[in-house]
């Protein structure tokens, strides 16, 4: 049986995150913070190493300044250890000026590096997605399948499958159809793999194990003008039409992809109640990031409800409602937060007329406030109804909820909000 020590975990982390602006106004999608003290490159990460896999590559390209210190800051073994994560980022050459076109793209530009890694079998995963997974399971799958290519599968519902592509899965667990997000109901009849009346269809999951020749083979194939520039379009269908040997894993745990303001905003939230379905603190399964040394959050006369806060935080008579509190955070006194998500601060700045924090007597509500704000007294805001889509220059309003950007100066008495 192969080992372990035979995969190569390929994290693609070069998207522009479109969806997700203006979080990534000035950091790539896979540098988003998330839960207070992470960033969002941290969990695929975290699941390798998790999963006794530590030869891991990340490919960035737009704005990747920060997540390139992110990884180089957190990610170093000893010098008696065989793994590494290294940064692959996209470069101009003699043969190609072009920058990344797709997911197969990235990789097709980086499988010199690929080869040279000297793994047999290549693990393509995505760099926005939130999950815990054991990488291992899926390798032992594929490996005993004698699999080519291997493609984790979630069961999903019929009102969901639309947004999905749908992989055919037949009773060997082979992979022999693919419909890419299909909303004709005739043809998701024809996709029924399971015998759940609930979750009767697979959707993938953008995770992939590729044995390393298939994958320099479909990467290098000549296409006659067609584009192979993307895994879920192009790559995955093309393997299950052609004589590759394609089987679904099945994953039914938690799995969100944080691709859209509502899904961070509400996978956020989520962390704040007793039991939510991504278990942060399990022994078992940590997720790792950058070591900071910082104090104890320190915490006075304040009413608090379903919050989870991170360290360095300084509290002061404040309630707080269903909300992520994150690092370095200064509440001041009488601040009423509900329903919102603070990323907190990457220092202490209590330069200039309005210190790095949230003012005296402040309501918060429904909000995204991003990093390094700064806010002065009596501001307000509000969220507005599901769908509002506004675009002011210090605001955004994306599906009703309301983003502050990183580094925005709110004064003294600000007001968003719908009857503004």
């Amino acid at each position: 049986m192969p080992s372990l020590n035979d995969v190569l975990a390929v994290i693609l982390g070069g998207g522009a995150g479109k969806r997700l602006y203006p979080l990534t106004m000035m950091r790539s999608k896979p540098a988003v913070p998330i839960a207070g003290k992470y960033r969002l490159i941290d969990i695929p990460i975290s699941n390798c190493i998790n999963s006794n896999i530590y030869r891991i590559a990340v490919l960035t390209q737009f704005n990747s300044v920060s997540l390139h210190k992110h990884i180089t800051g957190t990610y170093n073994f000893d010098s008696f250890h065989t793994g590494w994560v290294q940064i692959w980022a996209a470069e101009q050459t003699m043969e190609r000026m072009e920058w990344y076109q797709g997911t197969a793209d990235a990789v097709r530009k980086q499988l010199v590096e690929i080869q040279s890694a000297r793994s047999k079998h290549v693990l393509i995963l995505a760099g926005d997605h939130l999950y815990k997974m054991d990488y291992s399971k899926m390798a032992q799958y594929h490996w005993e399948n004698n699999a080519d290519v291997t493609v984790a599968v979630q069961p999903i519902n019929r009102s969901d499958a639309s947004r999905f592509g749908l992989l055919k899965q037949n009773s060997t667990g082979e992979i022999v159809d693919f419909a890419e997000k299909p909303k004709d109901s005739a043809i998701l009849d024809n996709f029924v793999s399971r015998d759940d009346p609930e979750k009767p269809f697979l959707a993938s999951m953008g995770i992939y194990l590729f044995n390393l020749d298939t994958l320099v083979d479909v990467l290098t194939l000549k296409t006659q003008g067609k584009s192979f520039d993307d895994f879920g379009y192009n790559i995955i269908p093309h393997c299950v039409q052609d004589t590759t040997k394609v089987f679904g894993y099945e994953f039914s745990g938690y799995w969100r992809d944080i691709g859209t303001i509502r899904s961070f905003y509400e996978a956020n939230l989520e962390l704040t109640t007793q039991k939510p379905q991504f278990d942060i603190y399990d022994p078992d399964q940590r997720i790792y990031t950058h070591a900071r040394f910082l104090p104890g959050s320190r915490l006075s006369d304040c009413k608090l409800d379903n919050v989870l806060i991170a360290e360095g935080c300084q509290i002061n008579n404040a309630t707080i409602e269903h909300s992520v509190v994150g690092l370095r955070s200064i509440i001041k006194s009488g601040c009423v937060i509900k329903d919102s998500v603070l990323m907190g601060a990457d220092y202490y700045d209590s330069s200039g007329s309005i210190p790095i924090q949230i003012g005296e007597n402040c309501h918060i509500e429904g909000a995204i406030v991003d990093k390094n704000v700064r806010m002065g007294q009596d501001v307000t805001i509000k969220p507005f109804p599901p769908g509002t889509e506004i675009e002011k220059d210090a605001y955004t309003v994306k599906e009703g909820i309301v983003v502050i950007p990183k580094k925005t100066i709110l004064p003294s008495g600000t007001y968003i909000g719908p009857d503004a």
